[in-house]
């Protein structure tokens, strides 16, 4: 690949770390408060706020993406492949490029069925709580899964390998 190519991929890559990162802060943080609250209420005053409990489940979905995003940014993920501990470095470069492909491959699949299922909610109107679609509290399946399969597909034609 080329060098401004190279560069611009590299920029784009660190943007969307910053605001998976960003992202990842306000939001836990927006959850143990939230959820701090909820606990407080309910122990102190014997009340709570009825739309917490979706809203902490919707938060946690989203936690669990944007750390799945960040942990393949780092290649910090889980990944089972014991087959490569014990190949010569060829083989074991050819298994983990299958690997890396076959989960691009996957990843990429799960965004598109997301973002049909995405776009399906956002026609019918489904409300989930306090009148909130659906289909926003659910639109980070197709982001986070289309980012973590670009992320292993760009890896196999950069130097930086995500599953090494």
């Amino acid at each position: 690949m080329s060098e401004a190519p190279r560069r611009l991929l590299e920029r784009l890559g660190s943007w969307i770390a910053k605001i998976e990162d960003g992202l990842l802060v306000v939001l836990l943080t927006a959850l143990v408060l939230l959820a701090g609250g909820q606990i407080l209420l309910r122990n102190a005053l014997g009340t709570g706020l009825t739309w917490s409990d979706p809203l902490l489940r919707v938060g946690v979905l989203w936690v669990a993406l944007l750390g799945a995003m960040a942990a393949t940014r780092h290649a910090n993920h889980i990944r089972i492949d014991v087959l490569s501990r014990f190949l010569p470095p060829t083989a074991a470069h050819y298994s983990r490029f299958l690997t890396d492909l076959f989960t691009a491959i996957v990843c990429l699949l799960v965004a598109w069925h997301a973002g049909r299922f995405v776009h399906d909610e956002y026609l019918n109107g489904s409300l989930l709580f306090a009148a909130v679609p659906a289909w926003a509290c659910e639109l980070i399946l197709p982001i986070g899964f289309g980012v973590m399969g670009l992320r292993y597909l760009l890896g196999l034609f950069t130097a930086r390998r995500v599953s090494t």
